[in-house]
Formats: C-alpha cells, sequence, structure tokens
C-alpha cells in the first residue's frame, strides 16, 4: 500500500515535513510493509518558504534588512539555484509579528525591507519569485519594497515622500529610471488568498487597517491617499487596476507587484502544488493524508488540507486528515473532499502542553497508528473475501 503524506505545519508546534514524519512513524508501526512517502506542504502562509525550499532541495539565506519601523532584523528566504527561484515570505520584512502592539501605526510601517530581501535574490542570480504576503503591518501599498527596488516616488520639490501610509499624500510624479534593470528580467508568483480590491468598503484600509493600529480617521485618510496613488500609477502604467480582486493583499502590496512588476497572483495552495509536483506522487497512492493545527469551517475554504484533497479527488483518493484541534463547524471539511478527519488528542491537556513538539509528534503518530490499524483490518477483510 502507498501512502502519501502532505501536511502543513502544526502552527507553534511542528513543521510540515515535522507532522509528516510523525505520521509517517504512527503508520509504519501499523503497517511495516507500507510505502509511505513525505511531501512538505504549505498554503502560501507561514511555514511556505521552508516547506518549499525542502520540496524543492533549495537552501535557506539570511539578510539584513529594514524591519516595518526601519530597524534591522534578520530575514531569512529559500534559493533554489538550478531554477535560479527564490522563496520569500513579505512577513519575514514587514510581517504583523515585528511590531509590538503599541508600535503598530499603518501610517509609518513600512515594506523597504521586502524590496531589500528581492534585490539580495536578485544580486544572488535569482529572477523568479515565490511570495507569500500574508500578514502584513504595512498599508504603503508597496512603495516602500518599490524604492528598495530603485524607484522614486518624488513630491512637488523632487523628494523622495516619507515612509508609509503617510508618504502616499504626498506623491505627485513617479519615475522609474533608477529602477533595479534585473526586474524586466524577473517574474513573480503571488501567494494570494484574498479577493479585495485596493481601495473602498472592501479595500486595504477598511478591511486589514485596523488590525493593523489603524484609527478610523487613519482608515478615511489612507483609503483617499490610495485612491490618488492608484490614479498616478495607472496614468504611467495602464495595465494597472486597483480593482483586481487581490490587489488589496498586504496594504496595497498586491497592487504594486502587478502594476510595477511582471507579476500573477495565485491561491497559495494552488501555487505550493504546483510547485511541488504533488500531484505526481498523488496520482498512484492508495491513501492520501493531510492535516493541520486546527481544522474548521475556514480549512474548507482553501486551506491546505483542502486544497491537498482537492488535488488528491482528481485521482479518486480516499483522504483522511488529523488537527491537533477540531471545531463544530469542521464537518464542511468533508464536502471539500477530506473522507474523514481526526483530532490527535488522546486526553484533556492544557494548550502548552498539546503544543509541546514532543508531545505533539507522539501525538500524531499514536493517532495515525490506530486509525490504519483499522484500516489494515479492512484491508485483511476484504482480501479474504476475494
Amino acid at each position: 500500500m502507498k501512502i502519501v503524506i502532505a501536511s502543513d505545519s502544526f502552527k507553534g508546534s511542528l513543521t510540515s515535513i515535522e507532522a509528516g514524519n510523525a505520521v509517517k512513524q504512527g503508520i509504519l508501526r501499523s503497517m511495516p510493509e507500507a510505502d509511505v512517502v513525505v511531501r512538505p506542504m504549505a498554503d502560501g502562509g507561514e511555514g511556505t518558504t521552508r516547506a518549499l525550499t525542502q520540496a524543492l532541495n533549495g537552501i535557506m539565506e539570511y539578510v539584513w534588512v529594514s524591519d516595518p519601523l526601519g530597524n534591522k532584523t534578520r530575514a531569512s528566504y529559500g534559493i533554489v539555484p538550478n531554477q535560479k527561484l527564490a522563496i520569500m515570505e513579505m512577513a519575514e520584512a514587514a510581517g504583523l509579528a515585528r511590531v509590538t502592539k503599541e508600535d503598530r501605526n499603518p501610517l509609518f510601517t513600512t515594506t523597504f525591507g521586502v524590496g531589500e530581501m528581492i534585490m539580495d535574490a536578485i544580486q544572488k542570480g535569482c529572477r523568479r519569485f515565490i511570495m507569500g504576503i500574508g500578514g502584513s503591518a504595512t498599508n504603503d501599498c508597496g512603495v516602500g519594497m518599490l524604492q528598495a527596488m530603485g524607484f522614486d516616488f518624488l513630491d512637488q520639490n523632487g523628494q523622495q515622500v516619507a515612509s508609509g501610509a503617510i508618504g502616499l499624500k504626498d506623491i505627485a510624479m513617479i519615475d522609474d529610471k533608477n529602477a533595479a534593470e534585473e526586474l524586466e528580467e524577473c517574474e513573480f508568483t503571488i501567494a494570494c488568498d484574498v479577493s479585495n480590491p485596493l481601495y473602498g468598503e472592501m479595500g486595504c484600509s477598511r478591511i486589514f487597517g485596523p488590525q493593523k493600529g489603524a484609527t478610523q480617521e487613519m482608515i478615511a485618510n489612507m483609503d483617499i491617499w490610495i485612491h490618488h496613488f492608484a490614479e498616478l500609477t495607472a496614468a504611467k502604467y495602464q495595465h494597472a487596476d486597483p480593482l483586481i480582486p487581490g490587489t488589496g493583499a498586504a496594504g496595497g502590496l498586491g497592487f504594486a507587484f502587478l502594476a510595477y512588476t511582471n507579476a500573477k497572483l495565485k491561491p497559495g495552495v494552488e501555487m505550493v502544488i504546483e510547485e511541488t509536483r504533488l500531484e505526481q506522487f498523488l496520482a498512484d497512492a492508495d491513501i492520501v493524508v493531510t492535516g493541520e493545527g486546527r481544522m474548521d469551517f475556514q480549512t474548507a475554504m482553501g486551506k491546505t488540507p483542502a486544497g491537498v484533497a482537492s488535488a488528491a479527488k482528481k485521482y479518486n483518493k480516499t483522504v483522511i486528515a488529523f488537527a491537533g484541534s477540531i471545531s463544530e463547524d469542521a464537518f464542511n471539511c468533508n464536502d471539500s473532499g477530506i473522507d474523514a478527519y481526526f483530532s490527535i488528542l488522546p486526553r484533556l491537556m492544557s494548550l502548552d502542553d498539546a503544543m509541546k513538539p514532543e508531545n505533539a509528534c507522539a501525538n500524531l503518530a499514536a493517532t495515525a497508528e490506530q486509525v490504519f490499524r483499522l484500516i489494515r483490518i479492512g484491508t485483511l477483510e476484504k482480501d479474504d473475501t476475494m
């Protein structure tokens, strides 16, 4: 029997590979003869860089860049040298976790560090980029990132505007003569799972601004400034469209990529499945196993387990999922292709205890062992009747 494991990370506890190996351990205790394949998986959010870099036999790079407040921070990203591919998460440089709750203010947070990461990878020979853009602390429409890549956003006096969303109101001219020449050779695939436009009632300021520290007054002002920025951009680049779904992702970073670079937006889990060629492994599998830390109704809306299940169902495979916790509305996952799901908690325990890596590994292995003991019994009984 061939079993393919493609689990997301158990956030805060296990990486994708660690979770997969724990499941594999449990399966082999019940089915020693099974052919068990572990594939790293993610959905474009946290953990995507490491999962994809591992899957593609890449290496991790580390670089000092600007954090959202302009201080230096050490960011990591992956490189697959033989593909000239860089794999990044914008949150490494400009993520909400990089700013204390007290310091969150989208008027002044910048994506400059994201551009520094990109330039570092360009200097190391990368020309293809996979970017996860979830979890941003910014609302600067990617202007900071673009400035780091050589674009000039000037005020009426010909001076660079200030960092953060506050600078958008002063932009009078956009100049790309100093933009990095290598950008002409670069392609960006952006993992984007939100459909928000750049501005308006469903735009980045109104929907995501509050979690980044924006007041209602800030939100109203930023929406006006962003509209102004979009008009200036469209006047220079006619293909720029602020109403394309996803342009509002990461405080307008989606718009910046689409308007200023050779980029396309793609659902995160679809992108990872394609890049890792997961379907090649699923095609001849007997059972597919997936999972994540918590399964709920959102799981069925395009998160890793649902994406893996959708790919597996193209080949009519049975799909099993394991999760650290399961909500009452997780039954929606059955409609997304997951045939059965199981909580790995064997008894009542605190969240801290459940998330300790050694406990999570043991619980995953034990649950997988028992589930596959049952599958083994069913397989043996089926063979006896033939």
